[in-house]
């Protein structure tokens, strides 16, 4: 039996993920829980999400004649926990015996691209049972994580709660711990903390129950870590198996057939040079084929922007992110050539100075003796750019996206 639920939370409390939780203590009496349960982020560019858009998904080998109870079970911690007078809560439970393989195409797709209600509602009816609160909207999700088997590439996630009655309240968290922690187990886990902007990243600031999570590529690791945290006390805690740090929502793509709020890999040549807007964002252009397309490097990406205003037009790149009012807003770049780049300047005097212009088109004269030139230098200047993959720092990462550690070649992690 395969158990998907979704859209129980909202921007003020609750979370999927501790409703998973509870159903996993909830079940035991009926069933054996088998491997981890899922945890499934969907396409992050969705503007219904509340906050990570994650689904979640339980394998349950159930006890001879208790199906119907189980069901009971699962709809009932949902009415029971899920936070209804939200406007945008719209849980979905899908329960199948199988999965089939439409619905694992159905999963991929919602990861990556938007799909229907209804075609979720029609989809998870065909092959088992479907219960759509509201508008029904968590039927996507919840078939979907039921669709995510996770065979090509999964990651896991410990998630810590906190106790009820501590919620909406500020998280007591001993940051030294989490960065011992990270120090101790990094790369086996990944994005507890962001040395480099000197935070944690591995817990949240909104109101829901989540303390903090723990991801990597090892359960033992993961497990030594969250030994090493001090925190408030711990209410309970899950591993999930998770599509996290699995880059599944990037699409290879060409620059005319990108569409909004979909997440794309994509190849050209710098065509307009990095620039910096109001709010520290860097903007900069690619082309390919006669098509262009903006690309961007958001305030909260820090010290990622250093890399992207050292590109210079030419430079041939593979840039990774969301199209968001046909600007990519940058999750990763590849720098795959480098052209030579020169700056000019005004001539150095045979006296040792730096001449000074004398006019539009006419020339340049040293100030101490007098002597003209007609032209500018120009200099050849040094990259200062290494070839192969940057990313944006653990603090701006998404959930979703990959981080450089799990990735071979000629990487350059941001720690």
């Amino acid at each position: 039996m395969y158990i998907g639920i979704d859209d129980t939370d909202s921007k003020n409390g609750m979370c999927t993920t501790y409703l998973a939780a509870v159903l996993v203590e909830r079940l035991q009496n009926y069933g054996e829980v088998v491997g981890h349960p899922r945890l499934v982020r969907l396409n992050p560019n969705i503007r219904y999400k509340t906050r990570g858009n994650g689904a979640i998904a339980v394998q349950l080998e159930e006890k001879s004649g208790y199906a119907a109870r189980i069901e009971d079970v699962v709809v009932r911690t949902v009415e029971e926990m899920a936070e209804f007078d939200a406007p945008n809560t719209n849980p979905g439970i899908v329960i199948l015996d199988e999965i089939p393989e439409e619905v694992k195409n159905f999963s991929k797709r919602a990861v990556q691209d938007i799909v229907a209600i209804k075609e979720a509602i029609d989809l998870a009816g065909r092959y088992g049972q479907v219960r759509a609160f509201k508008n029904g909207r968590g039927v996507i999700g919840a078939l979907a994580a039921v669709g995510a088997t996770l065979e090509e590439d999964h990651s896991y996630e410990l998630i810590a709660y906190r106790q009820r009655e501590r919620c909406g309240t500020p998280r007591h968290i001993d940051e030294r711990s989490a960065f011992e922690a990270n120090k101790a187990t990094y790369p086996l886990t990944w994005d507890t903390v962001d040395i480099t902007n000197n935070t944690i990243v591995f817990s949240p600031s909104s109101p829901c129950p989540v303390l903090f999570g723990i991801r990597g590529d090892d359960v033992d690791a993961i497990q030594k870590a969250f030994e090493m945290i001090r925190s408030e006390p711990v209410e309970r805690h899950i591993v999930f198996k998770t599509n996290q740090g699995t880059d599944a929502h990037l699409m290879q793509g060409g620059m005319t057939s990108v569409k909004e709020e979909r997440s794309y890999i994509l190849g050209g040549a710098v065509s307009a040079p990095p620039h910096t807007i109001e709010g520290g964002h860097v903007i900069f252009s690619i082309a390919e084929n006669g098509h262009k397309i903006d690309c961007a490097a958001y305030e909260p990406t820090k010290n990622f922007r250093d890399v992207v205003r050292k590109l210079c037009v030419g430079d041939e790149v593979t840039v990774y992110g969301a199209v968001k009012g046909h600007t990519i807003n940058l999750e990763k770049i590849e720098i795959k050539s480098l052209v030579e780049c020169f700056v000019r300047q005004n001539p150095i005097c045979k006296c040792g100075k730096r001449m000074k212009s004398v006019g539009c088109n006419q020339g340049y004269r040293c100030k101490k003796c007098g002597t003209h030139a007609e032209a500018s230098e120009h200099i050849l200047i040094d990259r200062e750019l290494d070839l192969g993959l940057y990313e944006v720092p653990p603090s701006a990462r998404r959930h979703i996206s990959k981080p450089l550690i799990r990735m071979s070649g000629n990487v350059h992690p941001s720690i």
